[in-house]
């Protein structure tokens, strides 16, 4: 049922999600490979310094040389979609009674409208994917183990580019693909709070079921 959600089609784009279940927002792929999905936060570089952008550098070419996994980093880009804000100016115009201020909004509504007709506005979120494959067989537990092990790194290494991390859970993974495989469709309908709470915190994407 999951992967239908995520999918919008039953079974559209069911060889590229290679996901077999979510548990404890740790993804397990086939072929007993693991994934560990980190949030992360971001630094503008183009406001450092000269000294700082070399000490930048000079610090991620050493996490990269330390580590001794592969890790994936990931950047979504996605359009904003700012109805929900100019209704809400909307709204705000509408509860002012000092017309000063309702010309404020006028002024400022007027700008954004202008300035979205013109441009678009994107966010971007930041991700690191930590693998680990059960190539031993050593069982969930153990695995969990490593992949906190590794997470560890990645989040203490990171922290030295003044980046910070948060591990996703099972709820926010699902969001996440959701996002991915149905960019219209998160739109337009997405994950409600109360879905996710009937859910749980524990969700199972069985491979090879739409159902």
């Amino acid at each position: 049922m999951l992967k239908s959600v995520i999918l919008g089609k039953k079974g559209s784009s069911s060889s590229q999600v290679d996901i077999r279940d979510i548990s404890g927002g740790i993804l397990k792929l086939s072929n007993n490979k693991y994934r560990q999905v980190m949030a992360t936060s971001s630094i503008n570089f183009e406001l450092k310094s000269e000294d700082e952008k070399d000490a930048l550098i000079d610090t991620f070419e050493s996490f990269l040389n330390s580590i001794g996994f592969p890790i994936q980093l990931l950047i979504r880009t996605r359009e904003i979609d700012i109805d929900d804000y100019l209704n809400s100016l909307n709204l705000r115009f509408d509860e002012e009674s000092e017309e000063i201020y309702k010309a404020q909004l006028i002024s400022y509504r007027k700008f954004i409208s202008t300035l979205i007709s013109s441009n678009k506005i994107l966010s971007r979120q930041f991700y690191v994917v930590i693998p680990y494959d059960d190539i031993k067989n050593i069982g969930i537990a153990s695995i969990r183990d490593q992949l906190s092990i590794r997470a560890d790194i990645v989040s203490k290494n990171l922290s030295r580019l003044g980046i910070t991390t948060k591990q996703l859970g099972s709820i926010e993974v699902i969001d996440l693909f959701y996002s991915f495989y149905s960019p219209e469709r998160s739109k337009t309908q997405p994950l409600s709070q109360k879905a996710l709470d009937v859910m749980g915190s524990e969700f199972v994407l069985k491979g090879g079921q739409d159902d």
